[in-house]
């Protein structure tokens, strides 16, 4: 494993000489020679590109011209699209599909000239809480590989995990970063809903859907958002908003600070274990000069519902250009149009996948629009509401990532409901499109991690940063060795 593991870690060892871009990505790429058989993390690697990335990297580093990511090696969630790389979304309907552009957060990389290692697996569409529904590359827990990473963005937190990259892109559209973090042992931030640009993010549920960065340290998030955000004209959801310096405000007291703890997150349904990580967590925070407050969300036990019925509707409509006739993949036989097109779906599309788009196209149908789609719209201004009136109190509100720890494939996989439930924790902040972070709390007795997460108000993620490396700083718990 390196001896210089964060990206902080990185850009000063690259700059001093200590270590070279190419040796730095041979490394990572030995790592993932190595250990990926059994971590099943990648479903592309891209070596060559990377050794060219790394060559052209260490040119700028002896002119002295590099810039805070130049030579950093990192790993590309598959939604994400890469031109000239494959890009499949872990579905057999994209299994040979090769954009011809980049999405802007990779325009945004690659000026910063990073080192690409390779597209890293996740759940079909991200669809799904456990990266068990790829199509490809079925992620494990780099803690414990009979145990799922967390999804839908398990490749990118279990390849930060296992140390086959510095860190990766994720997308959250219901907890997809925070959630594979918290399972993985690792920082991942959620940014505020339009933020980040989502050109060329393949689309999964439109008004939900955010990239960003899993790492080792809210740090090195922060490092990573600084050249991923700002208005982009190819997508109109965009902030116009300047974008600050994420790691202005790492590292100052947080005296004053207010940090609530909303009853319904620490209740029915979170594990003990976990329930007593974070008020652990909370408790360090008062040592730390912040203020707790007792506070409630009664919307929240609505949320898992109003979140699955909008974005399945959503994903039914943006699903719907995969026809086997455009791009993607197409049926060998077929006898008439209609037939083309069932046929190519039918074979192209997981389990998963087809369940989100029958249960969209219902929620959307005449007769049950306004029963379901309608009253779920409806639920969403309110728990907006709800967060308005938890910030006129409060700096940043503290929760559990999940309920529980990462569970074996088995426990929950075949029972879709099950699944759903367990993201109680995070899609409120995707409904109300917050800024949240997911930091390790803790371990429970088997020796998996815990996460807690760290919401704040639109566009304030310096201040979730904030809070999350105080932590950070003071968490002492000796992580268990990686199996």
């Amino acid at each position: 494993m390196s001896e210089f593991k964060t990206v902080r870690e990185q850009r000063e060892a690259l700059d001093s000489k200590k270590v070279s871009a190419r040796e730095l990505a041979e490394e990572y790429i030995g790592n993932i020679k190595k250990r990926d058989g059994e971590i099943k993390a990648f479903i592309t690697v891209t070596e060559e590109l990377a050794m060219q990335q790394a060559d052209s990297a260490q040119k700028l580093i002896d002119a002295g011209e590099a810039k805070p990511l130049t030579g950093i090696p990192m790993a590309i969630k598959d939604n994400i699209c890469t031109e000239g790389v494959r890009t499949t979304c872990a579905s057999k309907i994209l299994e040979n599909f090769v954009p011809t552009y980049n999405a802007t957060v990779m325009e945004k990389l690659n000026d910063q000239n990073i080192v690409m290692l390779g597209k890293v697996s996740m759940d079909e569409f991200a669809m799904g809480g456990s990266t068990q529904t790829s199509a490809f590359a079925k992620t494990r827990n780099p803690y414990n590989t009979d145990c799922v990473p967390g999804g839908s963005s398990g490749g990118s937190a279990a390849a930060v995990a296992a140390e086959l990259c510095t860190a990766a892109l994720g997308s959250d559209t219901g907890g997809s970063i925070r959630q594979p973090a918290a399972f993985c042992g690792v920082t991942g931030l959620k940014p505020t809903y339009s933020r980040v640009s989502r050109y060329g993010l393949v689309a999964f549920a439109s008004s939900f859907d955010q990239i960003g960065p899993i790492a080792h340290t809210a740090e090195d998030c922060a490092l990573i958002l600084n050249h991923l955000c700002g208005f982009d004209i190819h997508d109109g959801t965009t902030a116009r908003n300047e974008v600050p310096d994420f790691t202005a405000k790492l590292g100052k007291p947080l005296a004053g600070m207010k940090l609530a703890l909303p009853k319904e997150f620490y209740g029915e349904g979170i594990d003990a274990e976990i329930r007593d990580s974070v008020l652990a967590a909370a408790e360090k925070y008062k040592e730390l000069g912040a203020e707790l407050i007792d506070c409630s969300m009664p919307s929240l036990k609505y949320a898992v519902p109003a979140y699955y019925l909008i974005s399945s509707a959503e994903a039914a409509s943006n699903l719907s250009r995969y026809d086997g006739i455009k791009y993607g993949h197409r049926t060998a036989e077929a006898d008439s149009y209609e037939e083309l097109i069932k046929k190519s779906r039918s074979e192209g599309f997981g389990d998963e996948v087809k369940r989100r788009i029958l249960l969209g196209n219902y929620a959307l149908s005449s007769g049950y629009y306004d029963a379901y789609y309608g009253k779920a719209m409806a639920l969403r201004q309110v728990i907006r509401a709800e967060y308005d009136a938890l910030f006129e109190k409060c700096d940043a509100i503290l929760t559990p990532t999940t309920p529980a720890v990462a569970y074996r494939p088995e426990e929950q996989v075949s029972d879709p409901v099950k699944m759903y439930q367990a993201d109680i924790c995070t899609v409120t902040v995707n409904i109300a499109g917050l800024p949240a972070v997911s930091t390790p709390c803790g371990y429970n007795a088997a020796g998996m991690p815990i996460g807690m997460s760290i919401i704040g108000r639109k566009y304030d993620e310096q201040t979730v940063l904030q809070v999350a490396d105080a932590f950070e700083k003071t968490f002492t718990a000796a992580a268990p060795k990686l199996k």
